[in-house]
């Protein structure tokens, strides 16, 4: 038992290592990070031999990839889909439909491969790789040009056809016949259990955050995220299904969920590294001496698959309305094999569709071409025509909203009227769940998450916002939000609500974009209103409201350079006339009572 605790603990260390030294070698050298863990798995497994259990570890570490359907389904909210719908459901589905129905001919032909692996094969090899499609998207900046935006839907339309492709996967293989029980009763069951499933995620799951967030019980918010994820998986599982598709099942229900961006975050930790663990894994699984009996197929199948992709998207991209170098870019950037075929490969391999052998050598190619896939953006490049420069498509409401809001307490409600009356799409994420459950009475559409933990806003779209408005009402909490944005997203445009004028002072002198004080402006119309009602005239009462506004701007600026007690001459003490401001209509006019403005020296707002 000792033995065989101290093995799990040194595989476990050696794949942490294997990690920690390829993962960010290959993210360096442009490369992605998938590939760095396939390359590790293969170092340490195959090449090494240290580690020769692989197919146990791909077993475990299957797990990221049910994670990951999770929040595949978390992103898939109704509204999104429909503002994309002509790109995912249109060209995504053709190039998914004719890359396969292509690549299935020639599997049959050339490969001599039987049509139920044929099948496999085919919907296998015609997803492309989402991890690097998206991160050489954020690397260029051009997720939001209308190349981006159609990469992304092709991308968004083959995560949707994993779920399908992996129910496929049972029903040609050869022990599907094989099965004992009816199967009128099979398909029974798998419906019963997708229906309690969708009836739970509709009136359980919600109750059952927010009675958690209640508590404020952080590690329990993160357990029952985890159990919701593997208990529907589990459940799809035993009815014949895929727990992936439990998964996605289950993360589609929460997707209107305030709790949304909060559990995405809470999951994404143990979803990369388990899928990281899972790419191992497949590296540790990889037979080396098939590739090497293999090697001329290899050669020969691997440009031949990107050529059929690359060929495949570029039709389709024009058929959509794409010009010639946009539909070259995609066709560019999307030709490789997919991090998806390793998980439908290995699954149809356990079903018996085709061998291990063969599984081996399509993830050999799948490998390849990932790792080609900056060539085929130099090719791509070369075949463009020269125009001018795309400009940015400021209007890409699927991928994200123009204002994240941190906070939702009185400031931030009414500074959401405004930003809403305007026609600008904010994604509200706020840490009270009362606060939430109070809004949610009026309709509004508030996120439950910590906006001082970078994952949270990762997950609700930082990197996709305009400007985050931080409208918090402690400063601690906003300065840690400040200091969290500019120290991990330096270019994001902040706009802060600050408490007091010293803390004004202070974000000024972070950089923020803009601030400003929460009792200012309703304490400069108090005061204008006021002075009204004693008998000043709307324009004498707006000019002086102008001249404190700037006498307080110039106080700001002193006080900045020389402390706070800077700027004093600035401030009213005693009553004035208002012919310094205004130059009276007749000269016999004069105020009846003298003004008494009600300002401290302390001057707190």
């Amino acid at each position: 038992m000792a033995a065989a605790e101290a093995s799990f603990y040194t595989e476990g260390l050696i794949l942490l290592a294997g990690a920690v030294v390829a993962a960010p070698l290959f993210k360096k050298i442009g490369l992605g990070t998938v590939l760095g863990y396939l390359a590790a798995g293969i170092v340490i497994g195959p090449l090494l031999r240290v580690i020769t259990d692989g197919e146990e570890i791909l077993h475990f570490a299957e797990l990221g990839v049910v994670l990951l359907l999770f929040i595949i389904g978390l992103e898939l909210k109704p509204s999104r889909l429909w503002q994309m719908r002509r790109d995912i459901f249109g060209l995504g589905l053709i190039q998914v439909v004719v890359s396969a129905l292509v690549i299935f001919a020639a599997a049959v032909a050339l490969g001599g491969q039987q049509w139920a692996a044929a099948t496999v094969i085919g919907f296998g090899l015609a997803l492309s790789s989402t991890a690097f499609g998206i991160q050489l998207l954020e690397e260029r900046g051009e997720l939001n040009t209308r190349y981006g935006q159609q990469s992304f839907s092709i991308l968004l339309l083959q995560d949707l056809a994993i779920v399908p492709i992996l129910a496929l996967v049972p029903l040609v293989a050869p022990t599907t016949a094989e099965r004992g029980g009816s199967i009128v009763n099979d398909i029974a069951i798998t419906i019963a259990a997708i229906a309690a499933l969708l009836v739970a995620g509709r009136y359980l799951l919600n109750p059952l955050f927010q009675l958690i967030a209640g508590t404020g019980a952080k590690e329990a918010m993160i357990a029952a995220a985890l159990f919701v994820v593997l208990a529907s998986g589990t459940l799809m599982q035993v009815a014949g299904l895929s727990m992936a598709m439990g998964a996605f099942i289950a993360g589609v229900m929460l997707a209107e969920s305030s709790y949304r961006h909060e559990l995405e975050a809470d999951i994404e930790p143990f979803r990369g590294i388990l899928l990281g663990l899972f790419f191992m894994a497949v590296g540790l699984s990889l037979d080396l001496a098939v590739i090497a009996d293999n090697i001329l197929v290899i050669a020969l199948a691997v440009p031949l698959l990107m050529f059929i992709k690359a060929g495949v998207i570029y039709t389709a991209c024009r058929l959509f309305g794409s010009d010639h170098n946009n539909s070259i870019k995609i066709a560019g950037l999307l030709p490789q094999g997919g991090e998806f075929g390793f998980v439908i490969f290995s699954a149809a391999a356990a079903a018996g569709v085709f061998t291990p052998a063969t599984a081996s050598l399509l993830v050999a190619i799948v490998t390849i071409s990932m790792a080609l896939t900056p060539l085929a953006a130099v090719v791509a490049n070369r075949l463009m025509r020269k125009t001018d420069d795309e400009q940015m498509d400021e209007d890409f409401a699927g991928a994200g909203s123009d204002v994240l809001m941190i906070g939702f307490s009185r400031f931030g409600q009414i500074a959401s009227q405004i930003l809403l009356a305007g026609g600008s799409d904010v994604t509200i994420i706020d840490h009270s769940a009362d606060r939430i459950r109070s809004a949610s009475k009026f309709g509004f559409r508030i996120y439950y998450g910590d906006g001082t933990r970078k994952d949270v806003l990762v997950a609700a779209g930082i990197k996709r916002a305009k400007i985050v408005a931080v409208c918090t009402q402690k400063l601690e909490i906003t300065d840690k939000i400040v200091d969290l944005i500019q120290a991990e997203f330096p270019t994001a445009r902040i706009f802060a609500r600050a408490y007091d004028r010293t803390h004004t002072l202070s974000l000024r002198a972070r950089g923020v974009d803009y601030e400003t004080r929460e009792t200012f402006e309703s304490g400069m119309l108090f005061g204008r209103r006021t002075l009204e009602a004693l008998g000043t005239t709307e324009d004498q009462a707006l000019e002086i409201s102008h001249d404190i506004r700037r006498r307080d701007e110039e106080r700001l600026a002193m006080q900045a350079v020389e402390g706070l007690l800077a700027g004093r001459e600035k401030l009213l003490t005693r009553p004035v006339t208002p012919e310094p401001l205004i130059k009276p209509k007749r000269e016999s006019e004069r105020l009846d009572k003298p003004l008494k403005p009600d300002i401290s020296l302390s001057d707190p707002g």
